[in-house]
């Protein structure tokens, strides 16, 4: 064997071009990039004597790599397999191999020559066990994190609400479904218009899982939130350095970030007029520019926007562009108010509570009908999103699994407020005007015999002697004779025990007027 040259192969000279300088430079080439791995390398023949040695796993083993060329690997590397792949032909990959006390990984790969082995190369990936167990727990801490992040992402850019979950069955929903559900074919801008609360950013979830673009992004981005000078580069991003604090790789905007999926512009009517041609362009042209930017980038997508306030009157005083106006309002959707329609309130309760207790993991809990009297009359200023606020406190401190009108009290405001000519009526006046109401009702079945109308109630008199003067309520009994009047009232609460149609008890009471 030619221990003088480390790259002792068989080599077909008549099918080599290079010349002997030119090989003995490849040769030297081929020996500094082995030196260069930090970790130990050898090369062997098929019989297992090293053709090479690089210079770390030399000074590893303590040895002068040139003096082991030549040499059996069993001889310089503790319990080497090296002449048993040249045998087998048979790759060693990530495997363990014991040298100087230290479980170390290694591989060990054949090389062949016209499908013959004819060397066999072999490197220690890792100087110890541990340093690979190590390396495993960082790489399956960054594979956690990225799922994590992913589904982050996928959270952040998708949506939660389809048609299903707008509870409600009036005439108005039905039909606001319906216009979702034939708007679901096209890429037509979308115009949603409501009161604060009415949910208007659950009708755009909605249009977008109902469309073809429901398995990509849905964007969101409120106007109202974003200061004035950085809403442009959150709608069409920037390149770096284009302006003073700008991100030093660029940032792509909600447009960009929109690509074949949906952006929602929430509070539209906010958009500075200044931006407003902008938003215009990149309606008609689905193109725009980042900040900074020198060229146009197309983006695939359909605008949903949704506002609170009345664009017809943002125009007339030029707070909003008339032709901008024109190019959303292609599909409208106008969610009404919960007090134009009340027949919804009772089922949006309901859904709301369900999922209040679902999200809390708490069992079930109902309305007691005065309480769902109450939801009823009252206006909700704030629309669905008072109506959920409400039942979330409730809900934290409901002892039971019914919510009952002093539940409902206990958590409402205690400032008054006056009832002018078309003012909404509070909840708590609604609550305190279905109590007194029943109060009053239970007086008269039983002749103002407070004992009496206490036990009809459920309540103890004491409770009702404090609610009535809380109300200013003052009775007598209509009878000149006490035992008449006893007599009365008693055949009155007898009577109101076997006929079901009379009105005697508080549950009665409500059902009856619900």
């Amino acid at each position: 064997m030619d221990t003088n040259n480390a790259f002792a192969l068989p080599v077909d000279r008549s099918r080599s071009s290079l010349s002997a300088a030119e090989l003995a430079e490849r040769i030297e080439l081929y020996e500094s990039v082995l030196d260069s791995i930090q970790n130990g390398a050898i090369i062997t023949d098929a019989a297992g004597y090293v053709l090479y040695l690089n210079k770390p796993y030399g000074e590893f083993l303590g040895v002068n790599p040139a003096e082991q060329i030549g040499r059996h690997a069993t001889e310089v590397v503790e319990n080497s397999r090296m002449h048993i792949v040249g045998q087998t032909g048979k790759p060693e990959i990530h495997v363990a191999q014991k040298i100087h006390g230290r479980e170390m990984v290694v591989q060990r790969v054949p090389i062949r020559k016209d499908g013959k082995v004819v060397a066999v190369y072999g490197q220690v990936l890792f100087k110890d066990v541990e340093d690979l167990s190590r390396l495993a727990k960082k790489v399956g801490l960054l594979e956690s994190k990225a799922t994590y992040y992913e589904q982050e992402l996928l959270s952040i850019r998708s949506t939660r609400y389809n048609l299903e979950s707008i509870a409600g069955d009036s005439s108005s929903i039905r039909l606001l479904k319906q216009i979702v559900q034939k708007s679901s074919g096209t890429d037509l801008p979308v115009l949603i218009t409501g009161e604060s609360g009415t949910g208007k950013e659950l009708f755009a979830q909605a249009v977008h899982h109902a469309s073809n673009r429901k398995m990509y992004p849905f964007i969101r981005l409120n106007c109202s939130a974003i200061p004035k000078n950085l809403i442009e580069s959150e709608l069409f991003g920037y390149e770096k350095g284009a302006f003073t604090g700008a991100d030093t790789v660029g940032k792509p905007g909600k447009f960009e970030l929109a690509h074949r999926g949906s952006i929602f512009l929430d509070e539209i009517g906010e958009l500075p007029i200044d931006v407003q041609p902008k938003l215009l362009r990149v309606l008609e042209e689905k193109e725009f520019e980042r900040i900074g930017g020198k060229k146009y980038l197309h983006s695939n997508f359909r605008l949903i926007a949704a506002t609170n306030q009345e664009l017809p009157e943002m125009i007339a005083r030029g707070a909003f562009r008339m032709d901008l106006y024109y190019r959303l309002n292609v599909i409208h959707i106008r969610i009404p108010a919960l007090r134009e329609r009340r027949e919804d309130i009772l089922p949006l309760a309901r859904h709301m509570l369900r999922q209040l207790c679902e999200e809390a993991s708490l069992p079930l809990v109902s309305f007691h009908p005065h309480v769902e009297k109450a939801l009823v009359d009252y206006d909700w200023p704030g629309n669905a999103r008072e109506l959920h606020n409400v039942l979330a406190r409730v809900l934290s401190f409901l002892d039971g699994d019914v919510i009952r009108l002093e539940d409902l009290l206990f958590h409402l405001t205690k400032k008054e407020r006056s009832r002018e000519p078309g003012y909404q009526i509070p909840l708590r006046d609604a609550v305190l005007d279905t109590e007194k109401e029943t109060i009053l009702k239970a007086l008269a079945a039983t002749n103002n015999n407070k004992v009496l109308a206490a036990d009809m109630l459920g309540i103890h008199r004491t409770l009702l002697y404090k609610k009535m003067e809380k109300y200013g309520i003052q009775v007598r009994k209509k009878s000149g004779k006490k035992e008449h009047a006893a007599k009365s009232a008693s055949d009155r609460a007898e009577y109101s025990l076997s006929d079901a149609s009379s009105v005697r008890t508080l549950d009665e009471y409500l059902m009856d007027e619900l």
